[in-house]
């Protein structure tokens, strides 16, 4: 049975139900896994996360995951307290101790720690960084593979980094929880979002291309997410010398595109049928996006068995 649509739309799987769920050292059956109501996760959205996909027993695109990890936390000034090779083997242990080795979807979750007392002040910790990894049985839909997704532009914008710096995968993310709730009123699955000077930035929760006379259009990403698929795209089409731009371009623009798709982790490159009322085409004979589809594809499986 499918979840709710847009790109995270995935199917059930009732091995979940089991699963084991890593806080600070120890395994907790699903059910039993907590933290403090005084964790500044919980309190204040202190903190960073990743999502990572375990397939064929390896953690696909681990490296750059990480690096984003640890340069967030240096971003707000918090030590995850371990090593890149520690967290490595504590995602490792995770999927030993659940016997997974693909399928898999694992959300890797550090927080700066309990507080002392709800208030917002770095100082206020009194323990060492919370670490969390929730690793579930997840596929993404083949429908919306297929069928694509409907976006809406919203009316929540991705702001300056003096605000907040949306490169950072932080666990504050009511700017882009806005953007979804923005997103569902309008109808649509998922929202695009623009930048401070009306240019198209990226989606509530994944990163968007267009597709204009078979080239590649993506932003600047400056007011974006460093999303590892979105590079991973970019390089693709570097590779195999798919013509990209990384640009500012407006909506009107998007309208007038041929094709579009958005990025993630979970999904990977999910088509998009309609942006604002406009019509795109989706996986059509000589579609970009399909053949960008079948390329990363292959790069999850060369990436999976090296």
């Amino acid at each position: 049975m499918a979840h709710k649509r847009g790109t995270h739309d995935y199917v059930e799987d009732l091995r979940n139900a089991e699963v084991l769920v890593y806080i600070n050292g120890k395994f907790y059956p699903r059910q039993d896994a907590s933290i403090s109501v005084f964790d500044s996760g919980f309190l204040l959205g202190d903190g960073v996360w990743e999502g990572i996909r375990l397939h064929n027993g390896k953690f696909l695109f681990l490296e750059p995951h990480l690096e984003r990890l640890f340069w967030g936390a240096s971003q707000i000034d918090m030590d995850i307290g371990k090593t890149l090779e520690e967290i490595t083997s504590i995602l490792h242990d995770t999927a030993k101790s659940n016997k997974m080795k693909s399928g898999v979807h694992v959300r890797l979750i550090v927080s700066r720690g309990v507080k002392s007392t709800p208030y917002q002040d770095p100082s206020f910790t009194i323990s060492e960084p919370t670490i969390v990894v929730i690793p579930e049985y997840k596929a993404p839909s083949l429908e919306t593979q297929l069928n694509g997704i409907k976006l809406v532009s919203v009316d929540i914008i991705r702001g300056s980094t003096n605000i907040q710096d949306h490169r950072i995968n932080s666990l504050s993310k009511f700017n882009c929880i806005q953007a979804c709730i923005d997103a569902k009123r309008k109808g649509g699955d998922e929202g695009l979002m623009l930048d401070p000077h009306g240019y198209v930035s990226t989606c509530n929760s994944t990163h968007f291309f267009m597709v204009t006379d078979n080239v590649v259009w993506t932003s600047t990403g400056e007011y974006c997410l460093k999303g590892v698929t979105r590079q991973n795209i970019i390089d693709i089409c570097k590779a195999h010398s798919i013509p990209l731009y990384e640009r500012n371009f407006t909506l009107a623009e998007v309208y007038d595109a041929d094709e579009a798709f958005v990025t993630g982790t979970f999904g990977g490159v999910v088509p998009v049928y309609e942006v604002d009322d406009h019509e795109l085409s989706v996986l059509q004979s000589g579609s970009v996006v399909k053949t960008l589809q079948s390329h990363y594809n292959d790069l999850v499986e060369l990436v999976s068995l090296s």
